[in-house]
């Protein structure tokens, strides 16, 4: 390699490492969420302890809990997934017994899900292990911290 594109590619790594020197990525905020995230679900599985539901089950099962029935492709949007997430969520909580199918009686094309009578009876332990899991989450900050968290966290979304 010659002087001169050695000395080019010299002034580009340099270039490029000040611009580089720019970004930390300790302070973007995706980063600093999703390490949150994974701080958050090792709490979460710790405990609702082994067998309990996952947290995109427990989300299903939260809201099944609020509704008498509900679609399945509305569980999915008040939950944030996918229609081939929510189908195998709900396929595993009606393997564990959990949830019920139901044809809608209006649209043959549409299943209605709701709890079991067993997942109905799961719910208020499943609440309580939750809030523990959200105080635990929430440990490191001050009251006040942890509702202007929320309520920026519901913001972005």
């Amino acid at each position: 390699m010659s002087t001169r594109k050695r000395s080019a590619v010299a002034e580009n790594a340099s270039l490029q490492s000040k611009e580089n020197a720019k970004y930390v990525l300790d302070e973007q905020v995706g980063f600093l969420m999703r390490k949150a995230q994974q701080r958050h679900i090792a709490i979460f599985q710790q405990t609702i302890g082994p067998g309990g539901p996952t947290p995109t089950q427990f989300a299903a099962l939260s809201r099944l809990a609020a509704s008498k029935e509900i679609s399945q492709n509305q569980l999915g949007r008040l939950t944030a997934m996918d229609p081939a997430t929510i189908k195998g969520v709900i396929t595993r909580l009606a393997e564990r017994g959990l949830v019920e199918r139901l044809p809608d009686p209006n649209d043959q094309r549409r299943v209605l899900i709701r709890l079991s009578d067993q997942g109905r009876a799961l719910m208020p332990e499943l609440f309580a292990r939750a809030a523990a899991i959200t105080a635990s989450t929430l440990q490191p900050l001050t009251e006040k911290e942890a509702q202007q968290l929320s309520l920026l966290l519901a913001k972005l979304c």
